[in-house]
């Protein structure tokens, strides 16, 4: 007899090895609601799902991006690159969306980032701009992006990189995300909207119209809703002295020993001070620990696509 496991129905659709270099995230993708959403509502405007997932990417600016007053900025650089952005629309980044987006790498996340996401990314509303590249490209639109966005790590950032030129503020403070493969735009568009914002998205996209004019005019939006901040370590370790001295006592003078004695002691202090300072002081990742599912870089991607064009379907 067959072993039952063997003759169990699949847990999920199938997902084509030209979404994603992992076949781990395939199947885990195949069975994950938020991709199954996007991925059946765009099959019914489109016969190119795939098509479509390579010659788009996506970019998140993030609250940090809006109250650093850096959308335009990001705006500036993607049209210079040869980006054209073909969908924008607002996000809230919630507890619950937060978590999603990020559900398998956040297993690095230490307690500390996700108490310290939890106070930045859901103060301000954050812009999703939906983009494609002017010209064809050997390797998916996402892969391409998110090695031109840069590195989370501040210190390995390099000049021309969309992160370096927002501002190396932290690990955290990173100002911008892109979806890493092509997989995961469809996946995180579902996360980050309902099924009339997706249906207004993909519909823009297949029309290729150009969406920059209404990307500036959101970013006003954000804007007139939220108050300019400075990203700045020093200044925040100095606010963050200073309302804690107003609380009596002595301040330390280490500012990761400053913002834990307050926590400890219960003191109201400004979130966006709390999440500069937290974040360079403080460890964001887990040591010895790998991501559930990761992306793939540029090199990996051109030697996956050649293997699976090779390989009789």
């Amino acid at each position: 007899m067959t072993p039952a496991h063997l003759t169990d129905p699949p847990h999920g659709m199938p997902v084509s090895p030209l979404l994603t270099c992992h076949p781990a995230k395939q199947r885990l993708y195949g069975a994950d609601t938020y991709f199954q959403e996007s991925y059946d509502q765009l099959a019914a405007l489109t016969a190119d799902v795939t098509g479509f997932a390579h010659r788009h990417a996506a970019l998140l600016l993030k609250p940090d991006a809006v109250v650093a007053r850096r959308l335009e900025a990001a705006v500036d650089w993607l049209t210079g690159r040869g980006f054209r952005i073909v969908g924008a629309a607002v996000t809230r980044l919630t507890r619950t969306m937060i978590r999603a987006l990020w559900y398998f790498q956040w297993n690095l996340a230490t307690s500390h980032r996700r108490r310290l996401a939890a106070l930045f990314l859901e103060d301000a509303d954050a812009l999703v701009l939906l983009v494609r590249p002017e010209r064809d490209l050997d390797i998916p639109a996402s892969v391409e992006l998110t090695r031109r966005k840069g590195p989370t790590d501040p210190d390995a950032r390099r000049p021309g990189q969309l992160r370096h030129l927002l501002g190396r503020h932290s690990y955290l403070l990173n100002l911008v995300h892109t979806p890493d493969e092509p997989a995961d735009v469809l996946r995180e568009l579902a996360v980050h909207f309902d099924d009339t914002a997706r249906d207004r998205l993909f519909r823009s996209a297949l029309a290729d119209e150009d969406r920059t004019a209404n990307a500036l005019e959101l970013t006003g939006r954000l804007y007139a809703a939220t108050k300019p901040r400075d990203l700045e370590f020093a200044p925040a370790v100095e606010r963050l002295r200073h309302t804690v001295s107003r609380h009596g006592g002595a301040a330390p003078a280490a500012p990761r020993e400053l913002l834990e004695s307050a926590w400890e002691r219960g003191i109201g202090l400004d979130p966006w001070d709390q999440v500069i300072v937290g974040s360079t002081v403080l460890p964001m990742r887990v040591p010895g620990r790998a991501p559930v599912l990761d992306g793939a870089d540029v090199a990996t991607w051109r030697r996956h696509l050649n293997t699976v064009r090779a390989t009789p379907s």
